[in-house]
């Protein structure tokens, strides 16, 4: 059984009868949820995590996994658990501040199916949940302004709706978005993208970005070589309450 559905269905005081109505699906089928590895329709997750008063990720935890590449699973699982991520961005919004439209433009011209489109921007949605969660982390995100100025293939409704989402999310208790502006001209940043995450037990482990598969480093002297590039990234941004008003600035640009 599903703990998390079953609980949350209690709580709710819903039943398979009564989510079916709602959702428009077969009672079979809703009550189907509450087994393991039974999922409902990437049409329905999202009203149904609503019905049920929780978040997609608490729900179906597996759902990630088998939407994201495997080479990706293992990052997946230490952010899940990091109590804070520092993350830099140089050419895209940082995967885990991404809409799902923004998510499925940067893969759309990889030559996936349609239907692997919608399950990778559909995964990176559901993360933003760790953003929101009780006692989830720390997560504080530099990234360089022309991300905040590049199209998505003309589309400006796409990246007003992306830019406003950042906005609200920089807004967050638990989320601090810095903007390197576009005048600092060359720093250690445009030597590309990275993530630390610093874990329970103080041990630190890093996410490197690349035109392949992602690294995952553990390595200290590495570690301390990220974090040295870190801090001189950081000191080049702008402090939080200018990055909004950058942001916001940006955001309206876009309508």
């Amino acid at each position: 059984m599903n703990r998390a559905v079953a609980e949350a269905m209690v709580a709710t005081g819903h039943t398979a009868e009564s989510l079916a109505e709602q959702v428009g699906v077969d009672p079979k089928t809703a009550a189907r949820w509450a087994n393991p590895g039974h999922v409902p329709q990437s049409r329905h997750r999202a009203k149904v995590a609503a019905l049920l008063e929780r978040e997609i990720s608490d729900l179906w935890p597996d759902l990630l996994k088998r939407r994201e590449p495997g080479w990706f699973r293992p990052w997946m699982e230490i952010e899940r658990e990091a109590v804070s991520l520092r993350a830099f961005q140089l050419a895209w919004v940082p995967g885990i501040l991404q809409t799902e439209a923004y998510a499925r433009a940067t893969v759309e011209g990889e030559g996936l199916s349609p239907e692997r489109v919608d399950e990778v921007a559909s995964a990176r949605n559901a993360r933003h949940a760790i953003l929101r969660r009780q006692g989830g982390p720390l997560y504080i995100a530099v990234i360089d302004e022309g991300v905040l100025r590049r199209s998505a293939y003309g589309n400006r409704a796409l990246m007003a709706e992306q830019l406003d989402f950042l906005v609200e999310c920089a807004q967050l208790p638990a989320v601090q978005i810095h903007i390197v502006p576009s005048d600092v001209g060359m720093y250690p940043g445009l030597g590309g993208p990275f993530t630390i995450a610093e874990m329970p037990d103080g041990a630190r482990v890093a996410y490197v970005d690349s035109q392949m598969t992602a690294q995952i480093f553990e390595q200290p002297a590495g570690i301390a070589t990220l974090e040295r590039r870190w801090e001189r990234i950081r000191g080049e941004s702008l402090p939080r309450g200018r990055s909004l008003d950058l942001l916001k600035e940006a955001a309206r640009s876009w309508t």
